[in-house]
């Protein structure tokens, strides 16, 4: 595999590694939700490299699509290199805006780069896809650097026309395209639509015309277990009335790939085909027409509909005039690459570099379109954050007077919890007594790094001291944001035995100290690690 070399890339290689986990800290009144929370669609505000890595105890290997539109490296976006990292050479890059006279600016952009894409693909899916904006400053770097950091997982470089003329002098060659780049995570795993572009043959007819048969309803691959989506599990009527179930090949339970208003209403128009195993269960699949508004195949070149200039009106209506950024990506393109990425109802999109929130606007309008519910989460470091990002936002749940899209006038509804990027989780700040952690961003914290599975805040009992179940242990933190609890405060006897008696998995105790020996643990079906320092121990 060929390899890219840059300055400073054994510094940058596993600095994603030791940042340390940031809390989430809710913003109320800046949020446009009944539920506020992680599980909601999420806006936050910080710096993207802190803020993904504070997204993995909650997200990692959960997202299905990522699309990131990072600097194009220009010179003239004043963009500066901003990680603290360990370096000397790094710390004078810090702050200082790289213009096009600045002879290390590709670099510093390969150097920034770099570590955000690590934790990319830490959050992505096994059958997920990632899409990246870039022009010709960058993209034959991002692609080395890209088939390094995805072990070659590339499936197309897609060319899009970004304006009409182009610029420059008459006689020189005009520039009016830039790229997206896809890459999968595990492209054995992936399910694209329309990649690469091979035509359809309508060879079979029904009263309602021709068509083809399409992709199974019963999803597979990764994410397509009953428990993965309980919600897309329910019984739709079948060719002789009888319930059908998504059954896997493998005789378990499985899931939809769409939601229950879809699939009911599909069966009902006679849009799918029931294919019979033999054992009672049936294989559903769609059925393709022409006049169905599917697109036969999404070639790699983008044009007319998918030109900045439509992404400009769009902020020009939804602000009352004037665009407050300039070259915004139109949400066409956005709704595409989730279409090609076969982003299914309950599915969800990251954007780390979200801008003018286009690409929350783009899943709202998604969902509104097919009644699905994908949610989105954008990270944007930049001051404009809430006035900018999140109003968009706003503004499209609500509703757009003057609008020409009807939906959109009349409001796309949904819902988002707005969040900063607040202090560190970290064994220094813990042992200085520093502004402690909350007991839930403690057990966020510690339940990922020591298991490196998903926590779920639901299943938190803070009276029990319970913060998860992983596929080993059950997790427990004795734990408060006091410094005399922490100093006063151990695993004992008393406290084990409320547990009750020890059936099925061990139980996994975090605690400041313990006043029991090895021979009582294990009678308990207990361990025991120390906070702060074998949280690390046991991620090794």
């Amino acid at each position: 595999m060929a390899t890219i070399n840059f300055k400073g890339k054994e510094i940058v290689r596993n600095h994603h590694l030791t940042i340390s986990y940031h809390e989430l800290v809710l913003d109320e009144k800046k949020s446009l939700t009944k539920k506020v929370g992680l599980n909601d669609n999420l806006i936050i505000h910080g710096d993207n490299l802190l803020a993904l890595k504070a997204l993995l105890p909650t997200y990692a290997g959960k997202i299905k699509c990522i699309y990131i539109d990072p600097p194009y490296n220009t010179g003239n976006e004043k963009w500066a290199y901003n990680d603290n990292v360990n370096s000397p050479m790094m710390k004078e890059w810090l702050g200082k805006v790289v213009d096009k006279d600045d002879l290390t600016r590709h670099d510093k952009w390969l150097c920034m780069m770099m570590p955000r894409l690590k934790l990319l693909r830490e959050l992505l899916r096994d059958d997920g896809v990632i899409f990246v904006s870039v022009d010709d400053n960058e993209v034959q770097h991002l692609r080395m650097l890209m088939d390094e950091v995805f072990n070659e997982g590339f499936i197309a470089s897609i060319v899009r026309q970004t304006i009409k003329g182009g610029t420059g002098p008459s006689d020189a060659i005009r520039q009016t395209h830039d790229y997206v780049l896809a890459y999968a995570k595990k492209k054995d795993s992936v399910d694209l639509i329309g990649l690469p572009a091979i035509p359809i043959d309508f060879d079979q007819v029904d009263e309602k015309g021709s068509f083809a048969k399409g992709r199974e309803l019963n999803k597979w691959g990764a994410g397509s277990r009953r428990e993965d989506s309980p919600s897309m599990w329910f019984p739709i009527p079948g060719p002789k009335g009888e319930a059908v179930f998504p059954i896997r090949n493998d005789g378990s339970e499985g899931r939809w790939r769409w939601g229950k208003e879809r699939m009911l209403s599909a069966v009902k128009n006679g849009d799918v085909i029931f294919e019979p195993r033999g054992d009672g269960t049936y294989i559903v699949y769609e059925k393709i027409r022409d006049n169905n508004g599917r697109t036969k195949s999404y070639q790699t070149l983008f044009l007319d509909e998918y030109l900045n200039a439509y992404g400009t009106e769009e902020l020009k209506v939804i602000f009352g005039g004037k665009s407050p950024l300039d070259y915004p990506k139109p949400t066409r393109l956005i709704m595409t690459l989730c279409k090609v990425a076969n982003l299914t109802e309950d599915d969800i999109i990251l954007d780390s570099f979200a801008g003018t929130g286009t690409t929350a606007h783009a899943t709202l309008a998604f969902n509104k379109e097919d009644g699905g519910n994908r949610k989105f989460i954008l990270v944007e470091c930049e001051d404009y954050a809430d006035k900018i990002t999140a109003e968009r936002v706003r503004r499209v749940i609500k509703g757009v007077k003057g609008a020409r899209d009807e939906n959109l006038r009349n409001g796309l509804g949904g819902s988002f919890s707005y969040f900063e990027l607040g202090k560190p989780i970290d064994a220094e700040r813990i042992l200085k007594g520093d502004d402690f952690p909350s007991f839930v961003e403690m057990a966020r914290y510690i339940f990922y790094t020591a298991t490196g599975e998903e926590f779920n805040e639901k299943k938190v009992d803070e009276k029990t001291g319970f913060i998860g179940e992983s596929k080993e242990y059950k997790v427990y933190l004795l734990y408060k944001p006091d410094l005399e609890y922490l100093k006063s405060t151990a695993l004992t006897l008393d406290w084990a035995q409320k547990l009750g008696k020890f059936t099925g998995k061990k139980r996994l105790v975090f605690a400041p100290t313990k006043y029991l020996d090895h021979e009582h643990l294990e009678r308990l079906g207990m361990e025991f690690a120390q906070l702060p320092f074998d949280i690390y121990k046991l991620a090794e």
